[in-house]
C-alpha cells in the first residue's frame, strides 16, 4: 500500500478518535450600542459591523472546537470596545492603535454538555488588556488581532480551567 493511501486511511479512521468538536453560539446586541466599534477607512457602518460579528464569531466558533464534541459555548456579547479608536485624518477616518486605546469586551457565558446541561455560567465577564502592546505580537497580521487575542486568554486561562475536562 502506498503512503498516500495509509495516510488516507489513517485520517479516516484514527484522527476521529481525538478530535473535539464543540460549537460556539454568540449573541450581539445593538452594535450602536456598544462603547466603540465605529468604522475607519470609509466603511459603511453596517458592513464594517457585520465584519466585527462575522470575524469575532469565527474566533469563538474556532476556540469552542477545544471543547468537547456536544458542548456549546454560548456567548452574549454585552459591549465592545475594540482595540484603537477612530480619529479623523486627512480625509478619511482611521482607526489608531495606541496603548491608551485598550481592547475590552463585557460578555455573559455558559457552557452546555450534549444533553443541555449548564456546566459553567457566568454572568458580568469584564476583560480588558491594558498592556495589550507591551506584548509581543505573534502570527501573521489579521483583522481584530488585539480583540481575538483577549478573547483566547479568557477562554484559555479562565474558561477551559473551569471546566474541569481532565486534560
Amino acid at each position: 500500500m502506498n503512503t498516500l493511501k495509509k495516510i488516507t486511511l489513517a485520517m479516516i479512521f484514527v484522527l476521529p478518535a481525538f478530535t473535539y468538536a464543540g460549537e460556539a453560539k454568540v449573541k450581539w446586541h445593538d452594535f450602536d450600542d456598544y462603547r466603540d466599534v465605529r468604522p475607519g477607512n470609509n466603511s459603511t457602518k453596517g458592513s464594517f459591523h457585520k465584519s466585527v460579528a462575522n470575524n469575532l464569531e469565527k474566533h469563538f466558533s474556532k476556540l469552542a472546537e477545544k471543547l468537547p464534541e456536544g458542548y456549546t459555548l454560548n456567548v452574549e456579547v454585552t459591549d465592545l470596545d475594540l482595540a484603537g479608536d477612530v480619529r479623523f485624518g486627512s480625509m478619511n477616518e482611521l482607526r489608531i492603535i495606541k496603548p491608551i486605546y485598550f481592547p475590552r469586551i463585557d460578555l455573559n457565558y455558559s457552557v452546555t454538555d450534549k444533553s443541555g446541561k449548564v456546566l459553567s455560567e457566568v454572568n458580568d465577564v469584564k476583560l480588558k488588556d491594558m498592556g495589550f502592546m507591551d506584548r509581543m505580537k505573534m502570527g501573521r497580521d489579521e483583522a481584530y488581532y488585539y480583540d481575538k487575542r483577549l478573547i483566547t486568554d479568557w477562554f484559555e486561562d479562565e474558561l477551559l480551567p473551569s471546566l474541569n475536562l481532565g486534560e
